[in-house]
């Protein structure tokens, strides 16, 4: 696999872990460009993440705690509760397209992330982080009479979807944006004949990243075997 890297990899500085107290991070990255579907999907399939150029993993020292996580999108059924976000989102309106810049996006953008995350967030922030594209991707908006609620950021790889980022409107959290847009970039990765749906990585143990567990069946990297193995097969083959 050859990438046009910016530079080569390296290492991040250590930082205090935002996920589980009193843990340390440390990420390995490397900024690349011109990366087709194919070279993605070996990336993801290596528990590769990222932001525009910016492809990192963890490389924490003692912890593998940050699990990548992908659905298989062929079996995938809804839940009792899923369903329900699919009727709270009733009323939405979804429509997926090339990546295109909004005044509109932006502001949802930077409401979302000071709200939720207490993060102040610029223009520039905004437009590099989404709209500086290294590989095959798409947007999704979701609309509520027209009105844009949310928009997310996704990867096309040859055999899969990655979900890069969902923001929207905290003022419409009653009608969990966020579990529906999940469930249609699911559908969309379906009608798209694809096998998988990468979610980023499940933290056990952290209570914001629980979500990403509830859509079955899914798969985990094992980070020691380098392998990806079905959670709830494991478990019945051993007991």
């Amino acid at each position: 696999m050859q990438l046009k890297l910016w530079q080569p990899m390296q290492l991040e500085e250590p930082g205090n872990c935002p996920y589980l107290p009193g843990r340390t991070k440390r990420f390995e990255y490397f900024l690349a460009t011109e990366v087709g579907s194919a070279e993605l999907s070996l990336l993801l399939a290596q528990g590769w993440r990222k932001f525009g150029p910016y492809f990192f993993r963890p490389r924490c020292p003692g912890c593998c705690q940050c699990i990548p996580l992908r659905v298989k999108v062929q079996e995938f059924a809804p839940s009792r509760s899923q369903r329900r976000g699919l009727r709270k989102g009733a009323s939405l309106d979804v429509r997926f397209g090339p990546l295109q810049p909004s005044e509109e996006g932006f502001h949802i953008y930077r409401r979302h992330s000071l709200e939720r995350f207490g993060q102040h967030s610029t223009r520039e922030d905004f437009l590099a982080a989404f709209y500086q594209p290294s590989c095959p991707a798409l947007q999704i908006d979701i609309l509520l009479q027209g009105k844009l609620l949310g928009l997310g950021f996704l990867d096309r790889g040859q055999d899969g979807l990655s979900s890069v980022y969902f923001c929207f409107d905290p003022g419409h959290e009653h009608l969990s944006p966020g579990t529906f847009s999940i469930l249609m970039e699911i559908e969309q990765a379906a009608s798209l004949g694809l096998d998988w749906y990468y979610l980023g990585y499940y933290v056990p143990g952290c209570p914001r990243m629980s979500y990403k567990d509830r859509f079955l069946p899914r798969e985990y990297f094992d980070w020691e075997n380098r392998r990806w193995f079905d959670p709830d097969v494991e478990r019945t083959l051993k007991g």
